[in-house]
């Protein structure tokens, strides 16, 4: 059962709505840690001086912002306090918004809100309205120590709420070195173009992405606590090959044509066995 990291109040107008935070994700990364390659024993590494050579106590370690080179700004954790934003324990909308005018660079982590007690009448009057209206909400709320910008969105049956990116955090893609200038590009390299991506439209569904690095990663290390030995075999690497644009892009056309028109078939005739 997942256990709520914050709770606090939506509060837009007059209106408060009680509310808990959930994450929303569980990333499945693979961790690894650093062992000794003849024993197996775990690396740890020491807090050390680069002064003079020894390892430096945790309770002796400070905060320090560089300045210039091995110069820095020593801050005291009773300096930042002052400073950290109070933890209000509310989510203070201050505009509502269009979906498609929020570019999916700005989200930085998925959050779920619960209603939390008392809460459930004005939620779902929140989520409803929201739904209805096809808004979202852009408010600021403050979690541990530290506030952020962010949308709250209705998802399925709950409201979700994504932190954000301030706009100052975002890289301006002027700063992108190698970008191509503008190429006068054929009517029929387009059309071709255009094809190919119709002919790979569709729905999307997550349930047809898998990781498969993870589970080739997780086989490997199931085999080799089994005791089991691991043969690595060299693959050749290929050249890659000049292909001229157009031919490629006729070439797929053909390709996910057929493919498209095979998947195309295969839901048919599904949906006519359920029909059926």
């Amino acid at each position: 059962m997942a256990r709520a990291i914050w709770s606090g109040a939506i509060n837009f107008g007059l209106v408060s709505v009680p509310v808990k935070l959930f994450t929303a994700v569980k990333p499945k990364d693979i961790a690894f840690h650093q062992v000794d390659e003849k024993t197996g024993a775990r690396i740890r590494y020491k807090r050390v001086s680069e002064k003079t050579g020894r390892e430096v106590p945790y309770e002796k370690i400070a905060k320090g912002y560089e300045i210039g080179d091995d110069k820095y700004v020593v801050i005291e954790p009773k300096e930042l306090e002052k400073l950290t934003p109070e933890a209000t324990h509310t989510i203070d909308i201050e505009d509502f918004v269009e979906l498609e005018q929020i570019d999916p660079i700005y989200y930085e982590h998925t959050y779920f809100l619960a209603p939390d007690t008392g809460g459930d009448k004005a939620y779902s009057l929140l989520l409803k309205a929201m739904k209805d209206s096809d808004k979202v909400a852009i408010g600021r709320v403050v979690i541990r120590t530290k506030e952020y910008l962010a949308a709250i969105r209705p998802y399925e049956r709950a409201l979700a709420l994504e932190t954000m990116y301030f706009p100052d955090e975002i890289v301006s893609v002027d700063e992108l070195r190698g970008l191509p200038k503008q190429q006068r590009l054929a009517d029929r390299e387009m059309k071709m173009a255009k094809q190919l991506i119709d002919s790979l439209a569709t729905d999307f569904d997550p349930g047809k992405y898998h990781d498969e690095y993870r589970k080739r990663v997780e086989g490997l290390i199931k085999k080799k606590a089994k005791g089991q030995t691991i043969t690595i075999h060299e693959e050749a690497k290929e050249t890659p090959k000049v292909v001229d644009l157009i031919e490629a892009l006729k070439a797929s056309v053909e390709q996910s044509g057929g493919s498209k028109r095979k998947s195309t078939k295969k839901r048919s005739s599904s949906r006519a066995r359920k029909s059926a």
